[in-house]
Protein backbone atom coordinates (compact mmCIF):
# COMPACT_ATOMS: atom_id res chain seq x y z
CA UNK A 1 0.00 0.00 0.00
CA UNK A 2 1.68 3.45 -1.15
CA UNK A 3 1.60 6.22 1.68
CA UNK A 4 0.68 9.62 0.74
CA UNK A 5 0.96 12.57 2.93
CA UNK A 6 -1.51 15.40 1.67
CA UNK A 7 -2.10 17.31 4.79
CA UNK A 8 0.62 19.95 4.32
CA UNK A 9 -1.63 22.57 4.79
CA UNK A 10 -1.77 21.23 8.67
CA UNK A 11 2.21 20.88 9.11
CA UNK A 12 4.82 20.43 6.61
CA UNK A 13 7.89 17.29 7.70
CA UNK A 14 11.05 19.09 8.41
CA UNK A 15 13.39 19.04 5.75
CA UNK A 16 17.04 17.72 5.99
CA UNK A 17 18.43 20.81 5.31
CA UNK A 18 16.59 22.72 7.70
CA UNK A 19 16.83 19.85 10.84
CA UNK A 20 20.72 19.85 9.75
CA UNK A 21 21.04 24.13 10.55
CA UNK A 22 19.21 23.70 13.58
CA UNK A 23 20.85 20.51 14.98
CA UNK A 24 23.89 22.27 16.32
CA UNK A 25 21.89 25.10 18.43
CA UNK A 26 19.89 22.03 19.89
CA UNK A 27 23.29 20.43 21.04
CA UNK A 28 26.66 22.25 21.51
CA UNK A 29 25.70 25.61 20.51
CA UNK A 30 23.26 26.04 23.73
CA UNK A 31 24.03 29.68 24.79
CA UNK A 32 21.81 32.34 25.75
CA UNK A 33 21.79 34.87 22.75
CA UNK A 34 21.42 37.94 25.54
CA UNK A 35 24.59 36.66 27.27
CA UNK A 36 27.93 38.54 26.36
CA UNK A 37 30.73 35.80 26.06
CA UNK A 38 31.49 33.57 22.85
CA UNK A 39 28.91 31.09 22.88
CA UNK A 40 25.88 33.88 23.46
CA UNK A 41 27.66 36.07 21.02
CA UNK A 42 27.29 33.04 18.23
CA UNK A 43 23.65 32.20 19.43
CA UNK A 44 22.59 36.11 18.93
CA UNK A 45 24.35 36.04 15.63
CA UNK A 46 22.39 33.09 14.45
CA UNK A 47 19.32 34.99 15.17
CA UNK A 48 20.38 37.69 13.28
CA UNK A 49 21.49 35.87 10.33
CA UNK A 50 17.73 33.77 10.38
CA UNK A 51 16.02 37.53 10.83
CA UNK A 52 17.09 38.60 7.46
CA UNK A 53 16.36 35.51 5.92
CA UNK A 54 12.93 35.69 6.94
CA UNK A 55 12.92 39.26 6.00
CA UNK A 56 14.00 38.80 2.31
CA UNK A 57 11.69 36.37 2.16
CA UNK A 58 8.81 38.92 2.70
CA UNK A 59 10.79 42.30 1.19
CA UNK A 60 11.02 43.28 4.58
CA UNK A 61 14.14 44.87 6.72
CA UNK A 62 15.45 42.93 9.50
CA UNK A 63 14.43 45.22 11.97
CA UNK A 64 11.09 44.80 11.15
CA UNK A 65 10.90 41.36 12.09
CA UNK A 66 9.45 39.76 14.93
CA UNK A 67 10.09 36.06 16.14
CA UNK A 68 6.77 34.40 17.65
CA UNK A 69 6.07 30.85 18.91
CA UNK A 70 3.99 30.73 15.73
CA UNK A 71 1.04 32.17 13.65
CA UNK A 72 -1.62 32.03 16.14
CA UNK A 73 0.29 34.00 18.25
CA UNK A 74 1.69 36.21 15.47
CA UNK A 75 -2.14 36.74 14.71
CA UNK A 76 -2.74 37.47 18.68
CA UNK A 77 0.12 39.94 18.72
CA UNK A 78 -1.16 42.29 15.68
CA UNK A 79 -4.99 42.26 16.62
CA UNK A 80 -4.61 42.66 20.05
CA UNK A 81 -1.49 45.01 20.11
CA UNK A 82 -2.87 47.13 17.90
CA UNK A 83 -6.20 47.41 19.43
CA UNK A 84 -4.90 47.91 22.94
CA UNK A 85 -3.46 51.30 21.07
CA UNK A 86 -6.33 52.12 19.09
CA UNK A 87 -8.81 52.13 22.02
CA UNK A 88 -6.79 55.24 23.98
CA UNK A 89 -7.47 57.20 20.43
CA UNK A 90 -11.17 55.95 20.73
CA UNK A 91 -10.94 54.28 18.10
CA UNK A 92 -12.57 50.68 18.78
CA UNK A 93 -14.40 49.53 15.75
CA UNK A 94 -12.14 46.16 13.46
CA UNK A 95 -13.04 44.76 10.15
CA UNK A 96 -11.90 41.29 9.23
CA UNK A 97 -13.96 38.37 6.94
CA UNK A 98 -16.04 35.65 8.13
CA UNK A 99 -13.39 32.76 7.06
CA UNK A 100 -10.50 33.88 8.57
CA UNK A 101 -8.61 31.14 10.64
CA UNK A 102 -9.98 31.05 14.13
CA UNK A 103 -6.82 32.74 15.85
CA UNK A 104 -8.13 35.64 14.31
CA UNK A 105 -12.12 35.22 14.91
CA UNK A 106 -11.56 34.21 18.37
CA UNK A 107 -9.11 37.03 19.15
CA UNK A 108 -11.84 40.21 17.45
CA UNK A 109 -14.66 37.89 20.16
CA UNK A 110 -12.28 38.46 22.89
CA UNK A 111 -11.75 42.40 22.06
CA UNK A 112 -16.06 42.52 21.03
CA UNK A 113 -16.48 41.68 25.05
CA UNK A 114 -13.94 44.79 25.53
CA UNK A 115 -15.98 46.80 23.75
CA UNK A 116 -14.75 46.79 19.98
CA UNK A 117 -17.56 46.47 17.23
CA UNK A 118 -16.34 43.92 14.92
CA UNK A 119 -17.73 43.74 11.20
CA UNK A 120 -17.48 40.77 9.42
CA UNK A 121 -16.97 40.95 5.38
CA UNK A 122 -18.60 38.34 2.95
CA UNK A 123 -16.37 36.55 0.94
CA UNK A 124 -19.15 35.28 -1.44
CA UNK A 125 -19.13 32.16 -3.57
CA UNK A 126 -15.75 32.26 -4.71
CA UNK A 127 -14.02 33.04 -1.19
CA UNK A 128 -13.23 36.51 -2.46
CA UNK A 129 -13.38 39.98 -0.31
CA UNK A 130 -14.20 42.43 -2.76
CA UNK A 131 -12.15 45.99 -2.07
CA UNK A 132 -15.18 48.19 -2.37
CA UNK A 133 -17.26 46.12 0.14
CA UNK A 134 -14.17 47.19 2.43
CA UNK A 135 -14.07 50.67 1.29
CA UNK A 136 -17.63 51.07 2.31
CA UNK A 137 -17.31 49.24 5.85
CA UNK A 138 -14.69 51.84 6.99
CA UNK A 139 -15.73 54.06 9.08
CA UNK A 140 -13.38 57.08 11.27
CA UNK A 141 -12.96 54.75 13.90
CA UNK A 142 -11.85 52.04 12.35
CA UNK A 143 -8.67 51.07 14.28
CA UNK A 144 -7.73 47.61 12.06
CA UNK A 145 -8.10 45.54 9.55
CA UNK A 146 -7.11 42.29 8.73
CA UNK A 147 -7.66 39.92 6.22
CA UNK A 148 -5.90 36.71 5.33
CA UNK A 149 -3.34 36.22 2.21
CA UNK A 150 -4.72 32.69 1.60
CA UNK A 151 -7.47 30.96 3.15
CA UNK A 152 -6.04 27.77 5.26
CA UNK A 153 -9.18 25.38 3.88
CA UNK A 154 -10.25 26.58 0.33
CA UNK A 155 -7.04 27.86 -0.64
CA UNK A 156 -8.66 31.24 -2.04
CA UNK A 157 -5.71 34.05 -2.76
CA UNK A 158 -7.33 37.27 -1.64
CA UNK A 159 -6.54 40.72 -3.86
CA UNK A 160 -4.35 41.66 -1.00
CA UNK A 161 -2.60 44.62 -2.84
CA UNK A 162 -5.75 46.60 -3.45
CA UNK A 163 -7.24 45.86 0.02
CA UNK A 164 -3.94 47.87 1.49
CA UNK A 165 -4.37 50.22 -0.66
CA UNK A 166 -8.04 50.76 0.64
CA UNK A 167 -6.35 50.95 4.30
CA UNK A 168 -3.99 53.54 3.10
CA UNK A 169 -6.19 55.88 2.09
CA UNK A 170 -7.79 55.81 4.36
CA UNK A 171 -4.98 55.82 7.20
CA UNK A 172 -6.67 52.00 8.79
CA UNK A 173 -3.91 49.84 9.24
CA UNK A 174 -3.89 46.74 7.58
CA UNK A 175 -2.78 43.10 9.23
CA UNK A 176 -2.66 39.74 6.89
CA UNK A 177 -1.94 36.37 7.58
CA UNK A 178 -0.10 34.63 5.63
CA UNK A 179 1.37 31.54 7.19
CA UNK A 180 -0.41 29.25 4.15
CA UNK A 181 1.08 31.93 1.65
CA UNK A 182 4.60 32.01 2.56
CA UNK A 183 6.29 29.31 0.30
CA UNK A 184 3.26 29.34 -2.37
CA UNK A 185 3.23 32.48 -3.74
CA UNK A 186 5.63 35.23 -3.82
CA UNK A 187 5.05 37.98 -1.10
CA UNK A 188 6.48 41.35 -0.54
CA UNK A 189 5.09 43.48 2.13
CA UNK A 190 5.76 46.72 0.16
CA UNK A 191 3.82 45.72 -3.07
CA UNK A 192 1.06 44.20 -1.10
CA UNK A 193 0.92 47.76 1.00
CA UNK A 194 0.31 45.60 4.63
CA UNK A 195 1.22 47.03 7.81
CA UNK A 196 1.53 43.28 9.63
CA UNK A 197 1.84 40.25 8.67
CA UNK A 198 1.61 36.95 10.06
CA UNK A 199 4.19 33.94 9.12
CA UNK A 200 5.17 30.57 10.43
CA UNK A 201 7.87 27.87 9.87
CA UNK A 202 5.84 24.61 9.95
CA UNK A 203 4.26 25.18 6.47
CA UNK A 204 7.44 25.57 4.98
CA UNK A 205 9.12 22.43 6.50
CA UNK A 206 10.41 24.65 9.25
CA UNK A 207 10.24 23.42 13.04
CA UNK A 208 6.80 23.77 14.82
CA UNK A 209 6.62 26.33 17.83
CA UNK A 210 8.19 29.53 15.73
CA UNK A 211 6.62 32.02 13.28
CA UNK A 212 7.12 35.90 12.92
CA UNK A 213 5.12 39.30 12.53
CA UNK A 214 6.30 41.81 10.08
CA UNK A 215 5.76 44.62 11.87
CA UNK A 216 5.86 47.97 9.28
CA UNK A 217 8.75 50.51 10.44
CA UNK A 218 6.61 53.24 12.49
CA UNK A 219 3.75 50.72 13.40
CA UNK A 220 3.53 51.09 17.29
CA UNK A 221 2.17 47.96 18.98
CA UNK A 222 1.47 47.09 22.76
CA UNK A 223 3.88 45.02 23.90
CA UNK A 224 3.12 40.97 23.64
CA UNK A 225 4.87 39.91 26.39
CA UNK A 226 6.73 41.93 29.25
CA UNK A 227 10.39 40.99 30.96
CA UNK A 228 13.09 41.07 28.95
CA UNK A 229 14.23 43.24 26.27
CA UNK A 230 14.71 40.13 23.77
CA UNK A 231 12.77 41.05 20.28
CA UNK A 232 12.93 44.63 21.27
CA UNK A 233 10.72 44.49 24.01
CA UNK A 234 7.73 43.37 22.51
CA UNK A 235 7.92 40.00 23.43
CA UNK A 236 10.36 39.15 26.22
CA UNK A 237 11.71 35.39 26.76
CA UNK A 238 14.81 33.74 25.78
CA UNK A 239 14.87 33.18 22.38
CA UNK A 240 14.44 29.39 20.68
CA UNK A 241 17.42 30.09 19.29
CA UNK A 242 17.17 26.25 17.08
CA UNK A 243 13.60 27.15 16.17
CA UNK A 244 14.46 30.59 14.70
CA UNK A 245 17.58 29.28 12.71
CA UNK A 246 15.13 26.51 11.28
CA UNK A 247 12.71 29.36 10.56
CA UNK A 248 15.61 31.22 8.51
CA UNK A 249 16.40 28.15 6.38
CA UNK A 250 13.45 26.78 6.15
CA UNK A 251 12.56 30.94 4.54
CA UNK A 252 15.71 30.90 2.53
CA UNK A 253 14.89 27.36 1.09
CA UNK A 254 10.75 28.51 -0.21
CA UNK A 255 12.40 31.60 -1.53
CA UNK A 256 14.81 30.19 -3.66
CA UNK A 257 12.52 27.59 -5.00
CA UNK A 258 9.39 29.97 -5.16
CA UNK A 259 8.84 29.41 -9.24
CA UNK A 260 9.61 26.45 -9.45
CA UNK A 261 7.67 25.12 -6.50
CA UNK A 262 4.33 26.63 -7.99
CA UNK A 263 4.83 25.89 -11.32
CA UNK A 264 4.69 21.80 -10.00
CA UNK A 265 2.44 22.41 -7.50
CA UNK A 266 0.03 23.79 -10.16
CA UNK A 267 0.18 20.91 -12.07
CA UNK A 268 -0.33 18.27 -9.16
CA UNK A 269 -3.41 21.02 -8.00
CA UNK A 270 -5.05 20.81 -11.56
CA UNK A 271 -4.86 17.01 -12.44
CA UNK A 272 -6.01 15.93 -9.16
CA UNK A 273 -9.39 18.94 -9.27
CA UNK A 274 -10.06 17.80 -13.12
CA UNK A 275 -10.05 14.16 -11.80
CA UNK A 276 -11.71 14.38 -8.86
CA UNK A 277 -14.33 16.34 -10.46
CA UNK A 278 -15.04 13.24 -12.52
CA UNK A 279 -17.06 11.69 -9.44
CA UNK A 280 -21.07 12.49 -9.82
CA UNK A 281 -22.14 15.24 -7.63
CA UNK A 282 -18.48 16.60 -6.23
CA UNK A 283 -17.50 20.63 -6.39
CA UNK A 284 -14.22 22.41 -6.08
CA UNK A 285 -14.43 24.84 -2.88
CA UNK A 286 -13.07 28.27 -3.54
CA UNK A 287 -11.90 29.99 -6.52
CA UNK A 288 -10.86 28.02 -9.60
CA UNK A 289 -7.97 30.58 -10.19
CA UNK A 290 -7.11 32.62 -7.48
CA UNK A 291 -6.08 29.77 -5.00
CA UNK A 292 -2.86 28.41 -3.82
CA UNK A 293 -1.05 26.12 -6.07
CA UNK A 294 -1.33 23.28 -3.71
CA UNK A 295 -4.68 22.96 -2.52
CA UNK A 296 -7.61 21.47 -3.88
CA UNK A 297 -10.91 21.81 -1.73
CA UNK A 298 -13.60 19.48 -2.94
CA UNK A 299 -17.05 18.28 -1.73
CA UNK A 300 -19.04 15.17 -2.52
CA UNK A 301 -22.48 15.25 -1.31
CA UNK A 302 -24.19 12.48 0.50
CA UNK A 303 -21.10 11.83 2.48
CA UNK A 304 -19.08 12.84 5.59
CA UNK A 305 -16.44 13.91 5.76
CA UNK A 306 -14.87 12.02 9.14
CA UNK A 307 -15.98 8.97 7.32
CA UNK A 308 -13.59 9.85 3.86
CA UNK A 309 -10.95 10.94 6.13
CA UNK A 310 -10.65 7.20 7.88
CA UNK A 311 -11.52 5.21 4.64
CA UNK A 312 -8.85 7.22 2.88
CA UNK A 313 -6.24 6.61 5.89
CA UNK A 314 -7.03 2.88 5.37
CA UNK A 315 -5.43 3.59 2.02
CA UNK A 316 -2.69 5.62 3.49
CA UNK A 317 -3.95 8.86 2.20
CA UNK A 318 -3.50 11.51 5.01
CA UNK A 319 -5.78 14.86 4.23
CA UNK A 320 -8.51 16.44 6.56
CA UNK A 321 -11.74 18.03 6.29
CA UNK A 322 -10.60 21.58 6.76
CA UNK A 323 -8.49 23.37 9.40
CA UNK A 324 -6.49 21.16 11.59
CA UNK A 325 -7.56 23.59 14.48
CA UNK A 326 -10.84 22.01 14.53
CA UNK A 327 -10.23 19.09 12.87
CA UNK A 328 -12.43 17.37 16.32
CA UNK A 329 -15.36 19.45 16.02
CA UNK A 330 -18.84 18.00 14.66
CA UNK A 331 -20.13 21.12 13.34
CA UNK A 332 -19.38 22.01 8.80
CA UNK A 333 -16.12 23.94 8.49
CA UNK A 334 -17.34 27.98 8.91
CA UNK A 335 -15.34 28.63 6.12
CA UNK A 336 -17.22 26.33 3.73
CA UNK A 337 -20.75 28.00 5.52
CA UNK A 338 -19.24 31.20 4.74
CA UNK A 339 -19.18 30.88 0.80
CA UNK A 340 -22.85 29.53 0.95
CA UNK A 341 -22.92 26.06 1.24
CA UNK A 342 -25.54 24.26 3.19
CA UNK A 343 -24.70 22.65 5.93
CA UNK A 344 -25.21 18.90 4.34
CA UNK A 345 -22.87 19.71 1.38
CA UNK A 346 -20.33 21.46 3.81
CA UNK A 347 -20.04 18.14 5.87
CA UNK A 348 -18.84 16.47 3.08
CA UNK A 349 -15.78 18.12 2.28
CA UNK A 350 -12.06 16.66 1.55
CA UNK A 351 -9.10 19.11 1.60
CA UNK A 352 -5.82 17.88 -0.22
CA UNK A 353 -2.75 19.54 0.29
CA UNK A 354 0.49 19.42 -1.79
CA UNK A 355 4.53 20.12 -0.45
CA UNK A 356 7.47 19.84 -2.21
CA UNK A 357 7.63 16.08 -1.13
CA UNK A 358 4.57 15.28 -3.44
CA UNK A 359 4.60 13.72 -7.12
CA UNK A 360 2.33 12.90 -9.92
CA UNK A 361 2.00 9.15 -9.00
CA UNK A 362 0.77 10.59 -5.50
CA UNK A 363 -1.80 11.93 -7.13
CA UNK A 364 -2.73 9.36 -8.98
CA UNK A 365 -2.87 6.92 -6.15
CA UNK A 366 -5.39 9.51 -4.78
CA UNK A 367 -7.39 9.78 -7.75
CA UNK A 368 -7.50 5.09 -7.83
CA UNK A 369 -8.57 5.16 -4.49
CA UNK A 370 -10.97 8.15 -3.72
CA UNK A 371 -13.92 7.59 -6.42
CA UNK A 372 -14.26 3.73 -4.54
CA UNK A 373 -14.36 5.17 -1.35
CA UNK A 374 -16.92 7.70 -2.33
CA UNK A 375 -18.70 5.29 -4.07
CA UNK A 376 -18.83 2.86 -0.80
CA UNK A 377 -19.68 5.45 1.76
CA UNK A 378 -23.01 7.28 -0.42
CA UNK A 379 -24.30 3.07 -0.50
CA UNK A 380 -24.56 3.19 3.29
CA UNK A 381 -25.74 6.49 3.72
CA UNK A 382 -29.65 7.62 3.86
CA UNK A 383 -28.95 11.65 2.78
CA UNK A 384 -27.68 9.96 -0.65
CA UNK A 385 -30.80 7.99 -1.09
CA UNK A 386 -32.52 11.15 -0.16
CA UNK A 387 -30.78 12.92 -2.77
CA UNK A 388 -30.86 10.25 -5.87
CA UNK A 389 -34.70 10.83 -5.14
CA UNK A 390 -34.79 14.44 -5.26
CA UNK A 391 -33.05 14.38 -8.78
Amino acid sequence: MRNVYADNAATTRISPAVFDAMLPYLKDEYGNPSSLYRLGVRAKAAVEEARRKVAAAINAEPGEIVFTGGGSESDNFAIKGAAELAAKKMKKHIISTAFEHHAVLHALSHLKKQGFTITLLPVHENGLVRPEELAAAITPETALVSVMTANNEIGTLQPVARLGAVCRENKVLFHTDAVQALGSVPLDVKAMNVDLLSLSAHKIHGPKGVGALFVKKGVVLANLIDGGSQERGKRAGTENTAGIVGFGAAAALAAAGLEERVKRLTALRERMIAGALQIERSRLNGDRINRLPGNVNLCFEGIEGESLLLMLDLKGVSASSGSACTSGALDPSHVLLAIGLPHEVAHGSLRLSFSDENTMEDVDYILEVLPPIVERLRVMSPLWDRIQLST
